[in-house]
């Protein structure tokens, strides 16, 4: 994994798009600390916190349907710099949001905004593996944790020093704007249209399957973005330097999957990791809400990023076999229950807890995940082993 990683930073196309990853993370794990301060400065319910986070799923179904109009308008190197630019001042206004409107629209923006530049990021990877022949999704998605478990660590130093939400924020976004202005000219030789042709689709069928257990993965992988601090500093009493660790050690665990996923899933077979996956989330979320301690709720969201990390890959491959549906339309189908899933997660959980409280919330996801990993036992389409061609070593090939 080393080796691979070294040789992926060694060139710099695939470099400045594993950075552009790393912006939304970084930006991420800025807010998900920070979560709890907003709240009550802007008193907010658990309940209207939950209906508030909502915005950002909505604003990215927003952008599933206005993406196609987007980029056959805008060349993807203009839209990679004035996007993730956007994005960071979209979360500049979100922490400093001095009104639940102003966070309503920013919570809205940011769903809209982070989309269209996923998709963007994602069609140059796909160009990249195509002209150099190799593989380097999962790395560039790694590269997304990796700035997950860097920003709540950077967040944990903050708050040691006291250092406001505000002055966090700023010094983040402002670094990582300069960063991506500096790598403008580079960014803007993607002259190419984004071939997007798919929308918002519901799964059917073959699929319901798949798209369950997607359904289940994105809600978990939301609900510990958007809970993880609150639930750690308002049902643990942690410190706001503490409380952040939560999500640090589930990105963590993720970016370590994602890094090493193109060697697991052919190793161990689709199947056998979509199940083990499901049940040691659910084993994650069991831990973080059993025992009401600090070490124990930080070691069950790293084990919930231990169990999700390869699920997704799995099911996107899965998609593409399914006879008689097309490769995008299977993913489409699956990535929709996918995003079904991180729209409804976190509202239900401040849902659920404005009744009883978050760990209940959280409970819900244990059962979920419990009942993906039965669903991926009875799933035909996941099959033991990987029906993919081998992956290409990186140190088989040259840039």
């Amino acid at each position: 994994m080393l080796n691979n990683t070294i040789i992926y930073f060694k060139h710099r196309p695939s470099r400045s798009i594993g950075f552009l990853f790393m912006v939304s993370s970084l930006l991420l794990g800025i807010w998900v600390a920070a979560i709890p301060q907003i709240k009550t400065r802007l008193g907010l319910s658990d309940a209207s916190l939950g209906l508030s986070l909502l915005l950002a799923p909505i604003g990215a179904l927003t952008g599933v349907v206005v993406s196609p109009f987007v980029f056959k308008k805008i060349k993807v190197g203009k839209w990679l710099v004035t996007g993730h630019l956007a994005y960071c001042c979209i979360f500049i206004l979100q922490v400093i949001a001095l009104n639940p409107i102003m966070l309503w629209l920013s919570l809205f923006g940011n769903g809209l905004i982070g989309f269209l530049n996923g998709v963007s990021a994602n069609a140059v990877v796909d160009q990249l593996e195509k002209k150099h022949n190799r593989h380097i999704m999962s790395t560039s998605h790694g590269m997304y944790s990796t700035g997950g478990f860097v920003s709540a660590g950077l967040a944990a130093i903050f708050y040691s020093f006291q250092m406001s939400p505000f002055w966090q924020i700023i010094i983040v976004a402002g670094a990582l704007i300069i960063i991506i202005l500096s790598l403008r000219q580079h960014l803007f030789s993607y002259q190419d249209n984004i071939e997007s042709d798919s929308g918002f689709s519901l799964p059917s069928g073959s699929l319901i399957g798949l798209a369950f257990i997607c359904f289940v993965t994105f809600m978990g992988e939301g609900c510990v973005a958007d809970w993880s601090a609150i639930y750690m500093k308002e049902s643990l009493h942690s410190s706001k330097a503490i409380a952040g660790l939560g999500f640090a050690g589930f990105s963590i665990a993720m970016a370590i999957g994602r890094l090493n996923g193109d060697n697991w899933i052919p190793k161990y077979g689709s199947k056998r990791l979509a199940i083990t996956g499901s049940l040691v989330a659910a084993l994650g979320f069991l831990l973080a809400i059993a025992f009401s301690t600090i070490p124990t709720a930080i070691a069950g969201f790293t084990l919930i990023g231990i169990g999700f990390c390869c699920i997704v890959p799995i099911l996107f491959s899965a998609a593409t076999g399914v006879p008689g549906v097309s490769p995008v339309k299977g993913i489409s189908a699956v990535a929709s229950g996918g995003l079904i899933g991180f729209l409804a997660g976190p509202s239900m959980i401040g849902l659920v807890a404005e009744q009883y409280n978050v760990a209940a919330g959280l409970s819900i996801v244990f059962f979920l995940a419990v009942a993906a990993a039965i669903v991926a036992w009875k799933n035909d389409f996941l099959m033991n082993k990987n029906s993919r061609a081998p992956e290409v070593n990186y140190l088989d090939q040259h840039f």
